[in-house]
């Protein structure tokens, strides 16, 4: 009998711990959510947004993973800053309560699942966008992930980053201005980097 305890006992000991969900960071240096949008049906604008944070939970063994992006819309960027002869430049509109209403709404935030795998890779998330205070959901098809031991701090820390895409319609959130002229349909274009903690 205490040979079959001490057994359990050294099992016990020796079977690896089973592995538990990780938590990384958004790096806001390598994270700069884009969008593109089409205008009057002769071009798409690309824009994306400065500022953003968030974290990523991860568990590849147990394939599980949710992310939370949050996105300061004053942050919006489409290369027209300034104003020249005009009263405002296109950002200034942007920002404004004809499209993100960035003094009432300063944020926007996307929070998903990871719903399909790849062996150990995430390939589609399931998630809310909310935006102007109506949350809405949004799928994300994942093009690209991959972690690996950061090598600029010599692999002591990992970074887990990747390229996922989706579409929305601003007009179900109450972002009607402008259309047709400029599409309902905008194109989410979400490349991210997280740094476990």
């Amino acid at each position: 009998m205490k040979k079959l305890v001490f057994a359990t006992i050294a099992a016990a000991i020796s079977a690896p711990a089973a592995a538990a969900p990780e938590t990384y960071v958004i790096d806001p240096r390598h994270t700069f959510p884009h969008f593109t949008v089409n205008h009057l049906g002769v071009a798409n604008i690309y824009g994306r947004f400065n500022r953003t944070t968030g974290r990523l939970i991860l568990d590849k063994a147990a394939r599980t993973g949710t992310i939370e992006v949050v996105l300061e819309t004053a942050s919006i960027d489409t290369g027209d800053n300034e104003r020249g002869e005009r009263k405002r430049s296109r950002d200034e509109h942007l920002r404004s309560p004809d499209f993100f209403n960035a003094a009432e709404f300063p944020q926007m935030i996307y929070k998903g699942t990871a719903t399909k795998w790849n062996d150990d890779t995430p390939v589609e998330i399931d998630g809310q966008l909310t935006l102007l205070g109506v949350t809405r959901p949004v799928r994300l098809t994942v093009d690209h992930f991959r972690c690996l031991p950061d090598p600029r701090v010599g692999g002591k820390r990992e970074v887990c980053g990747g390229n996922a895409t989706g579409t929305l319609r601003r007009s179900e959130f109450g972002m009607k201005f402008g259309i047709p002229g400029t599409s309902d349909e905008i194109r989410l274009l979400m490349q991210f980097e997280a740094l476990r903690q």
